[in-house]
């Protein structure tokens, strides 16, 4: 997706109703306006393709004026904005009690066959505990339809379910697994960008460009925080976390810099 499509989709949601299929009605004038102005009709055309937003119109009789064009974001262009994953949901879903073990052990001939597991591993949200031993506590129907595209020599790689049972604690696992001093540190730079919004009204071009330079960085610290959290179960997450402190700031700094987004005139 081009970045200044990508762009448009941020500042849909974050310009709408908070989160639940948000509607974009209106920014300076008419978001037609708007859009036409800055040249983003393409961008809302790639959007509705890719069915992250969708359009309507209200019905009205003959003697009403034109209706304005209503743009909604699909739920898919709402995960797409946030980063592919739902925090909330991920947090408040219920945790069966076992643990997903990915076991391999490639020779060295095949280290590029290794490195792209381990990455692909690291992209799903499984934690290391070692090097060839890779767990998560979420249920694992995509990944075993990856893993299964080829033939699985059990004695190279092998997937398990499992519970500890020599007296470790689900604790244990999820600190030895996930590197979350790391996680933290991603978190704090994101709140700091957080505390950091420019808190003017946006009454001249430079006010939003500077305001348009905060969003950028908000939304990169963001999205680097959240690429390397396994967003665990709330029942499995360290009581030093950041994530859940970084995600609620960030709920309560985009309603007020989502009123000063409706307030700009250009």
């Amino acid at each position: 997706m081009q970045p200044k499509t990508e762009e448009l989709l941020y500042l849909l949601l974050w310009s709408c109703e908070m989160l639940i299929r948000p509607t974009f009605r209106n920014l300076t004038g008419s978001f037609e306006e708007w859009a036409y102005r800055h040249g983003l009709h393409r961008e809302v055309a790639e959007l509705e393709r890719r069915k992250l937003l969708e359009s309507s119109s209200p019905r009205r009789n003959e003697r009403s004026a034109p209706a304005e064009r209503l743009l909604r974001l699909t739920m898919e262009g709402r995960l797409h904005a946030l980063g592919g994953r739902d925090p909330a949901a991920s947090w408040e879903r219920p945790w069966d009690g076992r643990w997903r073990l990915v076991l391999f052990d490639l020779p060295m001939r095949q280290a590029a066959a290794r490195n792209r597991l381990r990455d692909f591993l690291r992209q799903s949200g499984f934690g290391c505990l070692q090097g060839s031993v890779w767990v998560s506590p979420h249920p694992l129907p995509d990944q075993q339809a990856v893993l299964s595209r080829s033939r699985v020599d059990v004695r190279t790689l092998i997937l398990f379910e499992a519970h500890p049972c020599a007296g470790e604690n689900d604790n244990e696992i999820v600190e030895g697994a996930w590197n979350f001093a790391q996680i933290n540190r991603s978190y704090a730079r994101h709140l700091e960008v957080l505390d950091a919004l420019p808190r003017v009204a946006l009454g001249t071009s430079k006010q939003a460009l500077l305001f348009r330079k905060w969003a950028a960085q908000e939304r990169a610290t963001w999205l680097d925080a959240v690429a390397g959290d396994p967003l665990l179960p709330g029942s499995l997450l360290p009581d030093h976390y950041l994530g859940r402190k970084a995600w609620q700031t960030r709920l309560d700094v985009m309603r007020q810099a989502a009123e000063q987004i409706r307030s700009f005139q250009t």
